[in-house]
């Protein structure tokens, strides 16, 4: 799914990633039904990327156990 990036009803947050010198930055929030949003840092008024709670586990879990 893919909503606009600057829905008010998220409260975005940038990755721990991220950092200050201009790279490639994502931005997630958790939307008020649970959803998860992720959007481009320096994009923030573009489309966003919404995921149900057990797809973004999942993406997270294979994350931490990836080599």
């Amino acid at each position: 799914m893919q909503m606009r990036a600057d829905d008010p009803s998220v409260d975005w947050f940038s990755s721990s990633y991220s950092n200050d010198q201009g790279g490639q930055c994502v931005q997630g929030g958790r939307r008020t039904d649970g959803r998860m949003a992720v959007r481009d840092s320096k994009w923030t008024d573009g489309p966003a990327f919404v995921f149900p709670p057990a797809a973004w586990a999942a993406f997270i879990s294979d994350m931490k156990n990836a080599e």
